[in-house]
């Protein structure tokens, strides 16, 4: 007899688990109670999908399963405005106007090439940012800086730890090992490149090839991330070295591989999607949803991870300790903890999810997709990167030399 408690995820995972014949009908029945089943089946007979809560109403999701749309909380102002700070291509603007729908708050979106650079306009004072998108290294600065606020679970209730892979939100817990939650994934993805094989011929498997291609055949025709985590942390890996290496021999070598390289870049930019499309560029340094939206647009378009290993990461929604609009802030980040807004996100900017029921809702030829979901082979060398590297002031000198070179 199946013992396990019949809480509401477990019961819309045993139905999307029917409707793909994972399970028999039978099994379902047996699971969830003649009644629970009965009301679903009858929903689904009047072409109707059920309500998986009183206060919930039911919208298709990104594959037409029932998903719950969310409701702002009762009897809270939430004010008009609300300021996010996040990264280029990283929000469907549908998402944002549905929260501005229900809400009435108008989400004002602020972009970013580097953690870098947020934490210097945070330390500078005075941004009038609600919501940052951090990734996982940067928490213990933040948090020593006092720049977030611990989490108000209470003001989260879409939020379900039970539905969350532990790797990529164990950073946001500081201290390391405490309960005190600083932030809720956004979600994960890998650094890589991006290479338009219309153009660019030949096996691009490694760092080595990208190197030292674009100083050669593609010289004028590159572009590297504005950001010194990657640039110097994939430059590392021409050597074997680690990513997150804060040697001073080792960042030597990096530094002369990067001064070397910067005469052939066509450019040094976080939001290189448009010199891809236009062919100003054929190779860019990039992140999995920018390799996923240019392929959508140019199929010629390839992500290569480099075998050498690099960066895997997770990225956060998180609140800004001295955030002026609260409350809306909080509404935002339970906004995106429901699994269906997460899902019809992520349709757009192409990074998997962390939450597992978000995920579920995604159609198969996302989940199938070798650019989001890279083989385990090709995962296994990534290293997340390392919290020093965010205020090594031999990375950040360094960088500075390369970017005024």
């Amino acid at each position: 007899m199946d013992r396990e408690p019949l809480t509401r995820d477990r019961f819309w995972k045993l139905y999307h688990d029917l409707e793909r014949g994972r399970i028999t009908r039978r099994r379902f029945l047996e699971v969830t109670g003649i009644g629970a089943a009965a009301a679903v089946i009858a929903a689904c007979q009047g072409g109707a999908s059920p309500t998986p809560g009183a206060t919930a109403t039911a919208t298709p999701g990104p594959t037409g399963t029932p998903a719950a749309e969310w409701t702002p909380p009762e009897g809270v102002d939430l004010g008009e405005t609300l300021n996010l700070t996040s990264w280029f291509n990283y929000h469907d603007q549908a998402t944002l106007d549905r929260f501005k729908e229900l809400t009435g708050v108008t989400v004002n979106l602020v972009t970013f090439g580097s953690n870098e650079e947020m934490l210097a306009n945070l330390q500078a004072g005075g941004t009038g940012w609600d919501v940052l998108v951090p990734t996982n290294y940067t928490f213990p600065t933040y948090v020593e800086l006092a720049l977030l606020e611990p989490l108000d679970m209470s003001k989260l209730p879409n939020f379900d730890l039970a539905r969350q892979e532990n790797r990529f939100l164990e950073p946001a817990y500081q201290p390391p090992g405490s309960t005190t939650l600083y932030g809720i994934n956004k979600d994960w993805g890998t650094t890589g490149y991006v290479i338009n094989t219309d153009v660019v011929t030949g096996e691009m498997t490694t760092w080595k090839d990208f190197w030292d291609r674009t100083r050669d055949t593609y010289s004028g025709k590159v572009t590297i991330h504005d950001y010194q985590l990657t640039s110097i942390g994939n430059a590392l890996k021409y050597y074997g070295y680690s990513f997150n290496s804060v040697d001073p021999a080792e960042l030597k070598k990096a530094e002369e591989l990067l001064l070397d390289v910067k005469r052939h870049l066509f450019g040094i930019t976080s939001d290189y999607q448009p010199p891809m499309k236009s062919g100003d560029a054929v190779m860019a340094m990039a992140w999995t949803g920018d390799a996923v939206q240019l392929n959508r647009t140019i199929p010629s378009i390839q992500y290569v991870i480099g075998r050498e290993g690099g960066e895997i990461w997770s990225d956060f929604y998180a609140v800004v300790a001295s955030a002026p609009h609260r409350e809306a802030a909080y509404a935002f980040v339970d906004y995106m903890a429901v699994p269906a807004v997460a899902a019809k996100d992520a349709l757009y900017h192409g990074y998997p999810l962390v939450d597992s029921a978000a995920t579920e809702l995604l159609p198969d030829d996302f989940k199938n997709n070798p650019i989001i979901y890279p083989a385990e082979e090709l995962l296994t060398p990534l290293e997340f990167g390392a919290a020093v590297t965010l205020t090594d002031e031999n990375r950040a000198e360094l960088w500075a030399r390369v970017k005024s070179a």
